[in-house]
C-alpha cells in the first residue's frame, strides 16, 4: 500500500491536496481535483519496473557537505567489486548532482533506447544516473521548483534501463524535503531495504541528523543504521588520532544508542579519499590499507547482511 505524508489531511478533507503536508506528495493533483485519492499510476509502473532489482538502498544525511555523496559513490563500487554482483547508482540531488564527479563521468551522455535511458556505466557491473548527464554544462544551475524534481525523479525510476540489478543505491540530496517523500512514495509498493544516514561528530550535524531518523519513522522506511564520517584524522606517519570535528555531544556513538538505531561504523578522514573524489576514482584502490578503507568494507559487509536478513524474512512470511 502506498504511504501518505505525515499528517496527510486526506482525501475527503477540505484541505485534500492544499495542505502543508501534501507538498511533494505523488498523488497532489488528484487529491485537489477532488478525484478522490486514486494513486498515481507511476507508482505500479515502477513497482512492476523495480521487479528486476532486488535490493533498494537509499543514502540520506539531515545536513550538507558530511560525505553523503563520497559515502554513495564508495558503498557502490566496493559492492561492484565483486564482478558477478550488479550495481545501480541513482543520484536524485536534483540542484548538487556530484556523482557524475566522483564516479569520473563528467562529460558523459545519457543514450535512449527502446527499453528506456541507458545508464552510464563505470564498470560493466557498475552504472549510473543522475541530472548530471543531462546539463550541457557542470556549472549549470538547476532552478526546478518541487514539482519538476518530482517528475525527474519519476521519469529515473520508471524509465531507466537498469536491467537485472543486485543493489540500487539512490543518493538523495540532504534534508526531508520533495526529493525523499518522491522517492519513498514512488518505491513503497516496490519494497525499500532501508535507509543509510550519514552525519559526522559535531553536534551541528546530529541535530539535523535526529530529524532524518524521525523522518524515516514517520515514513515507516527501515534504518539500516548510521555512519559516522569525518570521524578523527589518523596522521599517516606518526599514527596518532587527532579529532578534527570533536564529539562535543558524544557523536553518533551516543545519539544511535539514545534512539536506539544501529552505528554501522566511525570512517576516519583520509585526505586520499577527497583526492580520488576530484580525480573520478575508486579510494580503495589507492589506499587498500587505510584505516578508512577497512572501516568501509566493514559497513558495507553489515549493509548486505542487514539485506539479505530482510530478503530472508520475506522469502518466509511468503512460504508461511
Amino acid at each position: 500500500m502506498e504511504e501518505v505524508p505525515h499528517d496527510c489531511p486526506g482525501a475527503d478533507s477540505a484541505q485534500a491536496g492544499r495542505g502543508a503536508s501534501c507538498q511533494g506528495c505523488p498523488n497532489q493533483r488528484l487529491c485537489a481535483s477532488g478525484a478522490g485519492a486514486t494513486p498515481d499510476p507511476a507508482i505500479e509502473e515502477i513497482k512492476e519496473k523495480m521487479k528486476t532489482v532486488k535490493h533498494k538502498i537509499l543514502v540520506l544525511s539531515g545536513k550538507g557537505g558530511v560525505g553523503k555523496s563520497t559515502f554513495s559513490a564508495h558503498l557502490a563500487h566496493g559492492l561492484a567489486e565483486d564482478e558477478n554482483t550488479q550495481i545501480a547508482l541513482l543520484d536524485i540531488d536534483i540542484c548538487g548532482p556530484s556523482i557524475p564527479k566522483i564516479m569520473g563521468l563528467e562529460g558523459e551522455q545519457v543514450h535512449q533506447s527502446g527499453s528506456g535511458w541507458s545508464p552510464v556505466y563505470v564498470e560493466d557491473n557498475l552504472g549510473v544516473m543522475s541530472v548530471g548527464f543531462l546539463l550541457s554544462s557542470p556549472d549549470d544551475a538547476v532552478i526546478w521548483r518541487g514539482p519538476k524534481k518530482n517528475g525527474m525523479i519519476k521519469q529515473f525510476l520508471r524509465d531507466v534501463d537498469w536491467g537485472e540489478v543486485d543493489y540500487l543505491i539512490v543518493d538523495t540530496p540532504p534534508g526531508t524535503s520533495d526529493e525523499h517523500l518522491s522517492v519513498v512514495q514512488y518505491l513503497a509498493a516496490a519494497r525499500i531495504d532501508g535507509a543509510v544516514i550519514i552525519t559526522t561528530p559535531q553536534e551541528v550535524s546530529l541535530q539535523d541528523v535526529r530529524k532524518e531518523i524521525n523522518f524515516c519513522r514517520k515514513v515507516k522506511l527501515p534504518i539500516i543504521g548510521v555512519v559516522e564520517n569525518m570521524s578523527g584524522f589518523i596522521c599517516p606517519k606518526c599514527k596518532k588520532e587527532s579529532q578534527i570535528f570533536p564529539p562535543t555531544t558524544g557523536g553518533a556513538e551516543l545519539m544511535c544508542q539514545d534512539l536506539e538505531v544501529p552505528l554501522l561504523g566511525r570512517v576516519p578522514l583520509d585526505p586520499l579519499i577527497g583526492k580520488n573524489c576530484d580525480k573520478g576514482q575508486s579510494f580503495f584502490i589507492d589506499a587498500p590499507d587505510s584505516p578508512a578503507t577497512l572501516t568501509y568494507r566493514s559497513i558495507i559487509q553489515r549493509i548486505q547482511e542487514f539485506c539479505d536478513l530482510r530478503q530472508s524474512e520475506e522469502e518466509n512470511l511468503i512460504n508461511s
